[in-house]
């Protein structure tokens, strides 16, 4: 199938292809034509599908036919959890809308809102906001929503794990009653689907992968450290595959600080991207690592699904991430658009809980390789037997959707608790990466 297909119109078309894309992902082949109708959509969908465009394209095109702005006023609110993904979007809206004479603004909290309240006043077409910088913008008396014809939550579970539910509900209050509501989340726990049932009518449900699997093309491995070791390992890491990109996750912003401490006096230049980083700080340290000047980008699970890096290499949990879906949403972050990924984790043996929740949810044991001079004192034990998924339906943890993972081949040894220990030498640790 084609973009032509989908029932877009001319300057779309024309926008898609400057863009470089011939043909749509899944995700966008079942939300265009969905969202055109007008019907409430409720989408399971990771970061990485495509899934942006799946609504950004539609929502332009619904806009272009319909009567103009007034100030102060909007008519498609755009809520995600973070200032990147914020960012990203908005990035979309501008790129897709070249063609057309519609106005977007992205307003998030970290800079100064003055410029954030000139451009509402000239009213705004899309808006692409976080839930708090809105509601201190509505309080303010700078948006109404008299004119809202659409809304769309993206990234929905994200949003209730950082505790924005109550936000959004506060939102949804000031909202008309008559709107076209479109969810699209990786996961959707028993809070989110109660949301859903009271905003939305009737909605078309778009799932486009399995759940409870990871990444499509991404080979992962776990490497037993120590967690004193744990930052000598990572550097040993870098040096011998030469990495030079690798975005590495920790689980504290304090954690995030002393690892790029660390690796800085090694002199291998690193940038930290948390919630207590100014947005200033968060936006050069992304486009740093975009362009070169930094090899290490370490990040909290804040930033998980607001990254967007074409052709991503590889991913290390420096940490394993205390919600397993988590870990699915990081290693996301390589392995997208067709390209190959890898993955890295340092498991010590304090995180053996972590390791079977994560493997359970992506129902598979993950290969262990040791790194050379880093075998752990303190060993990880066996990981425990993977449990059946429950059926559909029961009442269960959250649940990821993702894709297949790619057979191990020649990475897997013989079964030790994990699908293989392996003790690999040093030539042949730094030949498991490109």
């Amino acid at each position: 199938m084609t973009f032509d297909e989908l029932g877009l119109a001319a300057p779309l078309l024309r926008a898609v292809k400057e863009k470089g894309y011939t043909e749509p992902s899944p995700i966008q082949v079942q939300a265009i034509p969905a969202v055109l109708s007008g019907r409430d959509i409720m989408a399971a969908a990771q970061t990485g599908t495509g899934k942006t465009a799946g609504f950004t394209l539609p929502i332009l095109q619904l806009l272009s036919q319909s009567a103009p702005i007034h100030p102060h006023r909007i008519r498609c609110l755009i809520l995600t959890p973070t200032r990147e993904l914020a960012a990203q979007v908005a990035d979309s809206v501008t790129t897709y809308g070249a063609h057309l004479p519609l106005k977007s603004a992205v307003v998030f909290g970290g800079v100064k809102i003055n410029p954030q309240i000139d451009k509402l006043r000239r009213g705004i077409d899309i808006l692409i906001a976080t839930p708090g910088r809105l509601l201190d913008l509505y309080q303010q008396g700078e948006v109404r929503f008299n004119d809202l014809e659409i809304l769309v939550l993206d990234e929905a579970d994200r949003m209730l794990d950082m505790g924005f539910i109550h936000d959004i509900r506060r939102i949804l209050k000031l909202l008309p009653e008559q709107r076209q509501n479109l969810m699209f989340s990786a996961t959707f726990p028993n809070e989110i689907r109660t949301l859903t049932r009271s905003i939305m009518t009737n909605p078309v449900e778009v799932e486009v992968s399995p759940p409870n699997t990871t990444a499509e093309r991404v080979e992962q491995w776990v490497h037993p450290v120590d967690k004193a070791e744990k930052s000598a390992a990572l550097r040993e890491l870098v040096q011998i595959h030469n990495w030079q990109q690798v975005l590495v996750f920790t689980r504290t912003k304090h954690g995030a600080n002393r690892l790029t401490q660390h690796l800085e006096k090694a002199r291998i230049n690193a940038a930290a991207i948390h919630g207590n980083k100014s947005q200033g700080a968060r936006t050069r340290a992304l486009a740093d690592f975009k362009s070169g000047k930094v090899r290490v980008l370490v990040a909290t699970d804040i930033a998980a699904r607001g990254l967007d890096i074409a052709q991503l290499p590889q991913v290390v949990n420096f940490d394993l991430p205390n919600v397993p879906e988590d870990y699915v949403h990081r290693i996301g972050r390589t392995g997208r658009a067709g390209a190959a990924g890898k993955a890295y984790s340092l498991v010590s043996a304090d995180e053996i809980k972590q390791l079977n929740a994560i493997e359970q949810v992506i129902q598979r044991h993950l290969t262990r390789e040791y790194i050379d001079g880093f075998e752990p004192k303190h060993e990880v034990p066996d990981s425990a037997p993977l449990r059946k998924p429950r059926p559909a339906g029961q009442s269960a943890p959250r649940r990821q959707h993702g894709g297949n993972q790619p057979g191990e081949g020649k990475h897997t040894a013989r079964n030790r608790g994990g699908e293989g220990h392996r003790r690999p030498t040093r030539r042949r640790s730094g030949n498991t990466a490109r």
